[in-house]
């Protein structure tokens, strides 16, 4: 199967923009390149980060997928469905990249605009920062089909950029420098200064049972010490990798509590043990064989607390929306393909 001519440009771009933990986490985010009737899309639990040490794009039947969106097939939620070739899967938001007409898809978590779209009064906030822009903003929906077909509804040909609800960045151009310009003028647009963490207080006498300090210029500390930040990620999961890689919500250390006890605590809650703790006023701890989809979240979660405007209202994932994701059969593969990279790391 002939490759795009620009399919090693866009390899090229995915490492850079893969290797920002401001754009990227892990195994987040993803591109693709049409040619054709072909669109080639990275594959699920790949790195966009290695893009040029493997190969991890995979070609897939570009109509077939849009038939299957526009006609409500389920087959649109299995990309697999639609390989063309390779052992890979492709990833879990193919069918979201196979809306758009321009032949360059970039999606990033990009903490900028996450710290924009968490936010009740998201399009209100991004509106004067995107003027002379052809955007769009769609709400919070699964990712996949629902949430294909949710930007189907505000999607015109002139529609470059797309803002996803407590998700992400997507923007489409017909090349790949195109492409590249147009992410890097809009994350300039939205970006915003962090709040600096302090000096962390007696962190280190909070950590046991496996749970140590993060590095004392982790952005995560800095939401700890935060009342109005601690409270946000107090009270549920703002984006969909924080729920697959750091569990529901976070949890945060009682007074006098072991973290043992915090986790015992969390299971008898039937959810799964945090990887990461929250000290009040302190800082952060994370478990020590933490995984490092783990590690990236955590950062993310920091990053993005970091630049939410003060007295900003968000929009937290439901515990429907939570569980919808926790039990979803396509995010339990990727992420049994990083916990293998982790261990072979």
């Amino acid at each position: 199967m002939t490759r795009p001519d620009d399919l090693a440009a866009l390899a090229h771009l995915s490492t850079r923009i893969g290797a920002d933990p401001l754009l990227i986490q892990g195994a987040g985010g993803n591109t693709s390149v049409k040619e054709g009737e072909v669109m080639w899309i990275k594959a699920s639990g790949t790195l966009l980060a290695e893009a040029e040490t493997r190969d991890i794009f995979v070609p897939c039947d570009l109509p077939a997928m849009r038939r299957a969106i526009t006609s409500g097939d389920a087959r649109a939620d299995q990309p697999a469905e639609f390989a063309l070739a390779g052992s890979l899967r492709p990833s879990i938001e193919t069918c979201l990249h196979a809306v758009f007409a321009q032949r360059v898809v970039l999606h990033v978590h990009c903490v900028n605009t996450l710290a924009l779209a968490i936010r009740r009064d998201s399009a209100v906030a991004l509106a004067p920062r995107l003027a002379g822009v052809t955007w769009a903003q769609v709400p919070y929906a699964k990712p996949g089909a629902m949430l294909a077909a949710e930007v189907l509804r505000v999607l015109t040909p002139q529609t470059d950029v797309l803002i996803l609800g407590n998700h992400g960045l997507i923007v489409a151009a017909e090349t790949v420098a195109e492409a590249e310009a147009l992410l890097r003028r809009t994350v300039a647009a939205l970006t915003t200064a962090p709040r600096m963490a302090l000096a962390q207080p007696a962190l280190a006498d909070r950590a046991a049972d496996g749970f140590i300090a993060l590095p004392e210029d982790h952005p995560l500390h800095g939401v700890a010490q935060h009342v109005p930040s601690l409270a946000v990620a107090l009270k549920g999961s703002l984006y969909p990798d924080h729920v697959i890689f750091l569990g529901p919500g976070m949890v945060a250390l009682l007074p006098e509590e072991r973290p043992g006890d915090a986790v015992a605590r969390r299971l008898a809650e039937g959810l799964p043990p945090p990887p990461v703790l929250l000290v009040p006023g302190a800082g952060a701890l994370i478990r020590a064989d933490a995984s490092a989809g783990a590690q990236a979240l955590a950062r993310c979660l920091g990053d993005v607390l970091a630049r939410l405007a003060d007295g900003a209202t968000v929009q937290h994932l439901t515990r429907a929306e939570e569980a919808e994701l926790m039990n979803w059969d396509a995010e339990k593969y990727r992420q049994s393909l990083n916990a293998q990279a982790s261990h072979a790391g």
